[in-house]
């Protein structure tokens, strides 16, 4: 028989978690201020929170130096292209790590999430080298397939922990209504694991979008995305700490109104198959 929860273990708990919150949140929201303060309000010693003289000129600097619209785009391409395109790629790789796993499928899984922890820098050189041969650098294909490959592994492994939860008598029974194998992948496990391709796709388009150091490695101007419309505002005379800050609040805000909206779903997707 369950416990009861006491009304002080409750109230504990909803303290730290609003600890928690306002310590994750608190740089955010001190980027979002400093991005409505003068340059010498930015940097004052000691630091301020608020100021007497706010202003919307960083805002306004930032739009007129910088073609925004471009960045956003081109972010917005990379994100969802190698969204789609690793989905594509996993979701027939999980149905058969799930469903018809090897001797050595746990092996597989393991070596590809181990990839995630090789340091980024140590196949830098060879990257770029491949795709300046290729044609690939500084173009949003390029991008496309280095974040989705990046990506690859999560993806995975997310979507192989999703179907695991799915029964498997329910495809074999779509098996021998006589459903192919293209059938019974889209037309049978697909809708059934909606949440968790959901909660995988929105996850997988926060990593692309936050991406920093394979956007700005493999760009220079044509298909740079929004970290590298940030990175433009480091300038050799030194940081210009309210423009960079206003340049970072617009290149988050797309982001942060997606995972506002889909926050339900998101935690949904999380959450499928944890309670039977």
């Amino acid at each position: 028989m369950a416990r009861a929860i006491s009304p002080q273990r409750k109230w504990l708990t909803t303290i730290a978690a609003w600890i928690v919150a306002i310590v994750i949140f608190f740089p955010v929201l001190w980027m979002v201020i400093t991005s409505f303060k003068t340059e010498a309000s930015a940097v004052a010693m000691p630091p301020q929170l608020f100021t007497a003289s706010w202003t919307t000129e960083n805002y306004a600097d930032v739009w007129a130096r910088s073609d925004y619209p471009r960045f956003f785009m081109n972010s917005v391409i990379i994100a969802v292209g190698s969204t789609l395109l690793g989905l594509a790629i996993a979701i027939p790789s999980a149905w058969a790590m799930a469903f018809v796993p090897g001797k050595r499928t746990k092996d597989l899984l393991m070596w590809m999430l181990s990839t995630k922890m090789m340091p980024a820098v140590a196949v830098m050189i060879p990257l770029v080298l491949a795709f300046q041969a290729l044609g690939l650098f500084d173009t949003r294909i390029g991008l496309v397939l280095a974040l989705m490959l990046m990506n690859l592994p999560i993806i995975i492994w997310m979507l192989y922990t999703y179907f695991k939860e799915i029964p498997a008598e329910i495809l074999e029974a779509a098996r021998m209504d006589g459903a192919g194998l293209w059938n019974e992948i889209v037309y049978v496990l697909t809708p059934m694991a909606i949440p968790g391709i959901a909660s995988t796709m929105l996850l997988n388009v926060i990593l692309a979008w936050n991406e920093a150091f394979w956007t700005i490695t493999l760009t220079t101007t044509k298909a740079a995305p929004l970290s590298a419309f940030i990175a433009s505002f480091s300038a050799p005379q030194g940081l210009f700490y309210a423009k960079l800050s206003a340049a970072s609040t617009m290149a988050i805000l797309p982001i942060l109104i997606l995972g506002w909206f889909s926050q339900k779903q998101l935690v949904r997707g999380l959450t499928f198959g944890a309670v039977k």
